[in-house]
């Protein structure tokens, strides 16, 4: 596992970017535009954003615009990285297997998320989704004198009714916290992970419903304490 950093920042991230995060079968660098952008839109499909706040979108342009531009790109407490598998190259080179993010960061605070995650779907239920967790967390939590930043905190938050989310939390070692009510606005084409609006008059945000969050996290004491090495034996299974 290894990491090197970079000396051009596309971004103003709070925290130092990488030039890869890597181990025998994931690779993850800096979101591109230009490199990535174009293969990942095509790659998208309608399940991709039922429980993301952005999308879904009609062209490239449009997202690079809105997720990258409008989104990450302008805030310090946010990066993104395209997730590259090794285990399938195409014309030689790591095929595009999705995208990440840290989010929520705060250098004085010690730390960070893990959110708008994208598994293409060829990708889904292999062992890209855990390795790339694995990379994230060791990033994260692993001292500055092994390769980490040393944060003390990385959660992981995510809608009440993304199953599948949960149980990605829970196998990578994240400690349940609980769930904050109407923690965000969600409009109505977000059906999937969509609660119903409250019916009061004068609501300001008529029309629009939301969406319940369920926060987990793994600590700087979890990680020490055996998450580090249990992640470690998750990312190394073969099956």
């Amino acid at each position: 596992m290894s990491s090197s950093l970079s000396s051009e920042k596309d971004n103003n991230f709070c925290f130092p970017i990488p030039d890869a995060l890597e181990n025998d079968r994931v690779k993850l660098v800096p979101f591109i535009p230009s490199k990535h952008a174009e293969a990942l839109f095509q790659a998208f499909d309608e399940s991709t954003w039922n429980y993301l706040s952005y999308g879904p979108f009609t062209s490239t342009e449009q997202f690079v615009e809105q997720f990258w531009e409008k989104g990450m790109q302008v805030n310090p407490a946010t990066t993104s990285f395209t997730i590259l598998d090794k285990t399938s190259p195409v014309n030689g080179e790591p095929a595009i297997a999705g995208l990440v993010s840290y989010i929520n960061s705060s250098d004085r605070d010690a730390c960070t998320e893990i959110g708008f995650v994208v598994i293409l779907p060829k990708f889904q239920r292999t062992h890209v989704t855990s390795n790339m967790v694995g990379l994230l967390m060791h990033y994260a939590l692993d001292l500055p004198e092994e390769g980490g930043l040393g944060l003390r905190r990385l959660q992981w938050v995510c809608n009440t009714k993304n199953a599948p989310s949960l149980k990605v939390a829970e196998r990578m070692g994240f400690r349940f916290e609980g769930v904050l009510r109407w923690a965000r606005v969600l409009p109505p084409s977000k059906a999937i992970g969509y609660k119903a609006a409250p019916e009061r008059k004068g609501d300001p945000r008529s029309g629009k419903g939301g969406r319940d969050s369920a926060y987990s996290s793994c600590c700087w004491d979890d990680w020490e304490g055996g998450v580090r090495d249990w992640v470690d034996k998750v990312i190394t299974r073969t099956k």
